[in-house]
């Protein structure tokens, strides 16, 4: 199964040095049932792209939570097999859970399948949606279009073996 977990640059170095995503329950977002119901389509692809928007929505909030990280949203994609990614079946229909699922230990960052990075010119948006991630959250309009504007922002791809470059964006 492919899944994807959201990072920032910083989190991005960490795992580069220590060989693995590492947590005691790693969050990552992947094509769940719950997913698949609310985009409302059958094409892998779009499943898949859907699924990584939810782990670069995710990536912002760490960028939101961590004022000195680049601004820039990241996603490594990640092949697990599919017992190792659960699915929370009580947020199942959580508009901010979907697609999320949880793994249990570590993931070896040489599974990683690509890593997904904003490019620079990116930067600007997403600090301006980091910034107003908490007022959209409360329903605030205006803020939620600000949020959109990074969303505009297409990830870029690198391939695992690109990693070294990516990490030294993060100082």
């Amino acid at each position: 199964m492919r899944v994807y977990v959201p990072l920032t640059l910083p989190g991005l170095a960490e795992a580069h040095k220590a060989g693995e995503l590492e947590a005691e329950s790693l969050v990552a977002y992947a094509v769940t049932p719950a997913l698949r119901e609310w985009y409302l389509s059958d094409d892998i692809e779009e499943l898949e792209y859907a699924a990584l928007n939810r782990a670069a929505l995710a990536s912002l909030r760490l960028l939101a939570a961590d004022g000195g990280a680049a601004r820039r949203r990241v996603v490594v994609a990640v092949d697990v097999p599919d017992r190792a990614a659960v699915a929370d079946p009580d947020r199942g229909l959580d508009p901010t859970a979907l697609g999320e699922v949880r793994i249990a230990g570590g993931v070896a960052l040489a599974k990683a399948a690509a890593v997904h990075v904003d490019s620079d010119d990116a930067e600007t948006d997403v600090a301006a949606a980091a910034e107003a991630l908490a007022a959209a959250d409360g329903g605030d309009d205006d803020a939620q279009f600000v949020v959109d504007g990074a969303e505009d922002h297409e990830l870029l791809w690198f391939a695992t073996q690109e990693i070294p470059n990516l990490v030294g964006l993060a100082d």
